[in-house]
């Protein structure tokens, strides 16, 4: 698997050691779509809860959580901020929309009636 711009953000003991192997199961390969986070924090961690929305359905459900610690949270904020840069000098900037997505989300397609 080839990953383009890729960051990784490590802990001081895996920079040492400078050799670290991950495993990537064949199921964990295939991803979790989400088009939903919501970010909580307490004083010791942030978790990243990550929702996939569907149209017409009222209740959502939670695809997969991520804890971190503040130390590796921000060591993804930045490792995002550099992937983004570098996704966006090769293929545009990516635009976001200033107002937030209304629910129920229809993307864009008609609502379907039984």
């Amino acid at each position: 698997m080839k990953m383009e711009g890729f960051a990784i953000f490590t802990t001081m003991e895996e920079q040492n050691n400078n050799q670290l192997n991950i495993e990537l199961t064949e199921d964990v390969a295939e991803g979790v779509y989400a088009n939903l986070a919501i970010i909580t924090h307490s004083s010791s961690e942030f978790v990243l809860d990550f929702i996939r929305v569907m149209p017409g359905v009222p209740k959502a459900r939670v695809k997969s959580r991520v804890v971190l610690t503040p130390e590796h949270a921000k060591r993804l904020l930045s490792a995002l901020e550099d992937n983004i840069e570098k996704y966006e000098e090769a293929h545009g900037r990516i635009k976001i929309q200033n107002d937030p997505p209304a629910f129920p989300l229809n993307f864009g397609g008609t609502m379907g009636q039984a």
